[in-house]
């Protein structure tokens, strides 16, 4: 065959074999790409063989190979694998490509006879291929109206005993074929799955307004890579939980799926699935694979939206620099945990701190100090994007992280790299957050409140912190407050005094000639409905007193109390737009809110004019 030419015929092939068993029983096809665009996070496409066409669909991880510019339109592609789905509320057919390879880049034009859309290829009834199956090889249709010979087992009798002498998983296995988790959709009834056990949650208890009750997650990964979240409530929670175990493969059959809820969604995939009491779920004995990592790469300067939510992001970038390991304390148990902070740049010319905790500090971050000076290029799955710093990642149980992987996101990286990027002033994504960037449209302008709603609720951030954005005035700052502590110079926590001379950091385990001083303070907020009292760390205290604690520490000793409170004053009676944390906090066995400034912005008054335009709009149209 040509280099540059399709398969005869490729269209009609797929769709005489819609669900090919094994990508051994996949001739060779070759289609061209034709009308390649973007649906989401995957790409669609019009397979072509010159004569036909039928509608394909890409797996999500091939949406590198599009924007690497490898998988183009008008290119050739040999599809490896693959399941044909129906269309709901047509007669169409979806081709979803689980498997290809790019055969030639996008040719001059299209290779045209005489196109049309394939019909869907006739499939037989069970009892028609039965007959086929157990027709001899050579004889002619006519030929299978012999009388029947009863020592002679049909293929329906064969697949009938070979069912019942396996085992339960099995016989799941050959009742149906496997269908891979990208060509499933809530329309389809029934299907089966294998998977692996990539992430068990716990077993947790939840109580709303219809009741009490259970729920239990777990993440789901095939062999094709593709993830899916399944959820179970109640008695399923209960019932699958022990099923259910970590790293071990499963059959699973009459689950439902609904659209993910991206508020609450972990994992890259349009739906989710929910297993009821009726669900069908068997471990797959003997079986095991391993599947392929996905990445879903977000670009730094794109992090801003995913600040404080649930879904977990993917990052590569150039390591810029790496800290020691620090011995942070937890709050819950007071134990100690390992924790490095590592800064990476990436292509948008933006650099966040990843915060690597546990064995990934200690092992993983141990080989980046290491080799730090050669800017190696990491690949980090599943961080958590946080507004620390205005905006930072760390690490969660189920993160990985990989050095210098093989990707084309790599090349094209260490590329940019080598020929500008390190010559490139690099700025913190979260530098200056402020409202009209992309991180500030979802810190400041979602879940805006008034304080009458937050100090109206004495329960709110009970179970959990809740997030809200404010717009308020700075009413007062209170001169005689704990203003600032001191503070490790390399760590930033705080330090005591030695006995000799100096200050003894806890975190670094050492002694420092000199500290520096960082804002710990509070700060009265009021708008149209109420005031209430923020707590407020050192960067948002910065900006809003307009100098360091060093520097407001200096005015107060050498030029007098009258101008430091004159300092303090110019703060007051200044709209900002505050990120604001709501937690319970027990004190002499009294419960007490918490308000805790996350990030703060000075008001972009043509961003929030726009914003308000958007309100006012909603009431209208509702």
């Amino acid at each position: 065959m040509d280099a540059k030419s399709v398969t005869p015929g490729a269209v009609a092939l797929i769709l005489a074999n819609p669900t090919p068993a094994s990508p051994d029983d996949v001739p060779e096809i070759v289609v061209q790409v034709v009308d390649l665009k973007p649906i989401g996070s995957r790409f669609t496409f019009m397979a072509s063989d010159g004569e036909a066409k039928v509608k394909a669909i890409l797996s999500t991880h091939f949406a590198s190979e599009v924007h690497s510019g490898k998988l183009q339109n008008l290119g050739l592609v040999r599809i490896l694998n693959y399941t044909c789905n129906d269309i709901p509320q047509k007669t169409d057919k979806m081709v979803i490509i689980t498997k290809c390879e790019v055969v030639s880049q996008a040719l001059d034009a299209e290779i045209k006879s005489e196109v049309k859309m394939e019909e869907p290829a006739a499939l037989m009834k069970p009892k028609e291929e039965a007959a086929v199956l157990s027709k001899p090889i050579g004889v002619a249709p006519a030929a299978i109206m012999l009388k029947p010979r009863h020592d002679v087992k049909s293929a329906s009798q064969i697949v009938s005993e070979q069912r019942g002498n396996a085992a339960p998983a099995a016989r799941l296995a050959m009742t149906r074929r496997v269908h891979p988790l990208i060509s499933l959709n809530p329309y389809q009834g029934n299907w089966v799955i294998k998977v692996r056990v990539t992430n068990k949650g716990n077993l947790r208890s939840y109580r709303n307004a219809r009741g009490e009750g259970h729920v239990f997650n777990v993440e789901l990964t095939d062999e094709d890579g593709t993830q899916i979240q399944a959820t179970m409530f109640n008695e399923p929670a209960k019932k699958f939980y022990p099923v259910f175990e970590l790293g071990k493969v499963y059959y699973i059959s009459k689950g439902s799926l609904r659209i993910a809820n991206k508020q609450f969604k972990t994992v890259q995939n349009d739906y989710e699935m929910t297993l009821s009491e009726n669900a069908v779920v068997e471990e797959a004995e003997g079986e095991s694979f391993i599947p392929p990592v996905q990445y879903n790469f977000v670009k730094i300067d794109m992090l801003g939206p995913y600040v404080g939510g649930r879904e977990l992001v993917d990052i590569i970038g150039v390591v810029q620099s790496v800290s020691p390991t620090l011995s942070i304390r937890r709050k819950i148990d007071n134990e100690s945990i390992p924790k490095r902070d590592i800064v990476v740049a990436d292509d948008s010319n933006k650099t966040v701190t990843i915060s690597l905790w546990n064995d990934l500090a200690t092992t993983v971050g141990e080989e980046l100090l290491d080799m730090v000076d050669s800017a190696p290029i990491i690949a980090v799955k599943s961080l958590k994007v946080s507004d620390f710093q205005g905006v930072s990642v760390s690490t969660v149980g189920k993160s990985t992280l990989v050095i210098n992987p093989e990707l084309p996101e790599t090349e094209k990286l260490r590329a940019w790299y080598e020929s500008e990027g390190k010559g490139t002033t690099l700025t913190s994504v979260g530098a200056g957050m402020g409202a009209s960037n992309a991180g500030g449209l979802r810190s400041m302008y979602s879940d805006r409140v008034f304080l009458s709603h937050i100090t109206s609720d004495p329960n709110l951030g009970q179970d959990k912190p809740v997030f809200f954005s404010l717009y308020a005035n700075i009413s007062n700052i209170k001169p005689d407050q704990t203003m600032w502590y001191r503070a490790c110079t390399t760590c930033n926590k705080k330090v005591t005094e030695s006995l000799g001379s100096g200050y003894w950091c806890e975190g670094c385990q050492k002694n420092y000639e000199q500290c520096s001083l960082r804002y710990i303070m509070v700060i009265k907020v009021s708008d149209p409905t109420g005031e209430a009292w923020l707590s407020l760390f050192n960067d948002q205290a910065e900006r809003i007193v307009g100098c360091s604690a060093d520097e407001l520490d200096r005015i107060r000793k050498e030029e007098g109390d009258d101008m430091f409170q004159l300092k303090l004053k110019e703060a007051t009676w200044i709209p900002h737009l505050f990120r604001v944390s709501v937690v319970q906090n027990e004190y002499m066995g009294v419960k007490r809110q918490r308000i805790t400034v996350r990030s703060e912005s000075p008001v972009d008054y043509a961003a929030e004019a726009r914003y308000q335009l958007e309100e006012i709009s909603k009431l209208t149209s509702s």
